[in-house]
């Protein structure tokens, strides 16, 4: 998940899959990596330069040597191994939207650029679908449904890629349904630098005989830029039979998206509300989804975000989408209202009511990657919500929200439903060790002018800080919070200034799965080829 939507609110190299015998996993590699006509290099006198060392985030702007754009799995070990030939630290861009200015920063002189290398298929041999890691949601969600009649519970920002989304866990609006992306993840290629310095591409599954077994796990949630350069996925669902050759059916690997789906978008006008009623919204809307967020309820058809956006932007949203598939949509949605504005005599406005096919639905719903287009600067901040925020905490949310010197037409925060099916994993299971969560919260701001910096990053900053003043000024696990979403990076986190908790941001991203994590580092980039500034540092 990423105007005021998540986005706007901050403002494989064949056409075929390639079949593979099964003759081991070094076998594996070796046949899948086929070098094609070489990478385009893009250098700062290409008129293509300028486009291509920026992504969704204006506040930062790369400075390398070259572009690599990749379309082809040779081209990517090529790139890499002359890229450490020179010395020269390198890093991967998919869709563009990190958050953070993790592959633009000063020191990286080699970005390779996977945004051409997104061919998706299904892949007999494995029986699962093939995804190339420069695929973005958008083409994965048309090509599942279009194909296949299936779809993953992946993120509304159609322009994300994929590379990095999977890998830091990939969550969506059919997530309280179906899990995670990452829980649907059973293979992924990597190229990986050994101790000596030389790139080698890996396959690695879910298989626990397998012996790259550890690899897969790490990119079930440990994020990207950390291990090696990710090519390629294969998803299919848990529980689905492996059925190999002719006997796979495509159709029967991955969740059937809804046939329909009921979209209801209402809100409140900020006029109309005095700081009880706007507590009471948002402490009704966590408290529905605390009693509502079982694995397998029939609530978890429901998704739903509620847009707490500043006083300047005119009003409060809640937009929410049932799969109408099972019937009692409209019951569902009524009662789910009802429980948000109870207690509450200013009575929500409705913008629109409507079914929708899937196929047109998604789109519906989806949040355009106009950040870029539009040159918007963001800093964004997550945390996971267990349960509501305390009367102090519902406070500062109204009083930063209010702040009437403040150009704050661009910020606010996101409450979007969680729970479910993604709790249903065991925290050990995937990388991703929040599994008992209701609520993923981002915290954001979005501006256009360079010369607001200090005050939008300070607004920001400060509300987050105020809101777990507590723990330190970070979300840190306890029975309310539990740490942040790794694909939402804040580089605060790691900044003493600003998390005095006494818990390292490793701790609030990955808990206690971080110690595996860092002896997979170790054991694939002995040599931390793959680093920034969250990155998982070596055991």
């Amino acid at each position: 998940m990423s105007g005021t939507t998540r986005r706007g609110f901050l403002g494989l190299g064949a056409a075929a899959t390639l079949s593979i015998p099964y003759a081991g996993p070094a076998a594996l590699a070796r046949a899948a990596v086929s070098a094609g006509p070489g990478a385009a290099t893009v250098g700062p006198d290409d008129p293509r330069y300028g486009d291509l060392v920026r992504g969704n985030n204006y506040r930062f702007v790369g400075s390398p040597d070259y572009v690599r754009v990749i379309d082809s799995a040779g081209q990517i070990e090529e790139a890499v191994q002359r890229a450490l030939r020179s010395k020269k630290r390198l890093a991967v861009r998919g869709g563009g939207h990190c958050i953070e200015g993790f592959v633009t920063d000063p020191e990286v002189k080699v970005v390779l650029d996977l945004s051409q290398y997104d061919d998706i298929s299904f892949d007999a041999e494995r029986g699962a679908i093939a995804v190339q890691a420069g695929a973005t949601l958008g083409k994965v969600y048309d090509t599942l449904y279009k194909r296949w009649d299936t779809t993953v519970p992946g993120g509304i920002c159609p322009q994300v890629g994929v590379g990095g989304h999977f890998s830091g866990g990939g969550y969506g609006a059919l997530s309280r349904r179906f899990g995670l992306v990452a829980d649907h993840v059973v293979a992924v290629e990597v190229v990986v630098v050994d101790e000596k310095g030389t790139p080698r591409t890996v396959v690695a599954t879910s298989s626990p005989s397998s012996r790259d077994h550890d690899l897969w796990w790490a990119h079930t949630g440990g994020g990207g830029g950390n291990f090696g350069v990710i090519s390629r996925y294969w998803l299919r669902s848990p529980g689905v039979s492996a059925a190999a050759g002719a006997s796979a059916d495509p159709r029967a690997l991955l969740p059937r998206p809804p046939k329909s789906l009921l979209i209801h978008r209402v809100m409140w006008p900020w006029n109309d509300l005095d700081e009880a009623a706007h507590s009471r919204i948002v402490n009704n809307y966590i408290r529905w989804h605390e009693t509502n967020s079982a694995p397998g309820s029939a609530a978890t058809r429901l998704f739903a975000t509620l847009w707490l956006m500043h006083v300047k932007a005119g009003n409060l949203t809640l937009t929410a989408q049932i799969d109408e598939t099972q019937g009692n949509a409209e019951s569902l949605l009524a009662d789910f209202l009802a429980a948000v504005n109870e207690g509450v005599s200013v009575k929500p406005t409705p913008l629109l009511h409507r079914s929708l096919p899937w196929g047109v639905g998604w789109k519906y719903l989806s949040i355009p990657g106009y950040g870029a287009s539009l040159g918007l600067r963001t800093k964004e901040k997550s945390s996971y919500v267990r349960r509501t925020y305390t009367d102090a905490q519902l406070a500062t949310i109204h009083k930063y929200l209010t702040q009437a010197d403040f150009n704050g037409g661009g910020a606010g925060i996101l409450l979007a439903s969680y729970g479910g099916q993604i709790n249903a994993t065991d925290p050990a299971a995937r990388a991703v060790p929040q599994r008992d969560s209701v609520i993923k919260a981002q915290y954001a701001v979005s501006w256009n002018d360079a010369s607001e910096d200090a005050a939008q990053l300070g607004w920001v900053r400060g509300l987050y800080r105020e809101l777990f003043s507590t723990t330190g000024g970070v979300p840190v696990s306890n029975e309310r919070a539990d740490g942040a979403y790794i694909n939402y990076p804040d580089i605060d986190l790691a900044d003493p200034a600003w998390n005095t908790s006494g818990v390292p941001w490793s701790q609030l991203y990955y808990k206690a799965n971080y110690r595996r994590l860092q002896q997979v580092k170790r054991a694939y980039d002995p040599l931390d080829t793959f680093h920034h500034a969250l990155s998982i540092r070596p055991a």
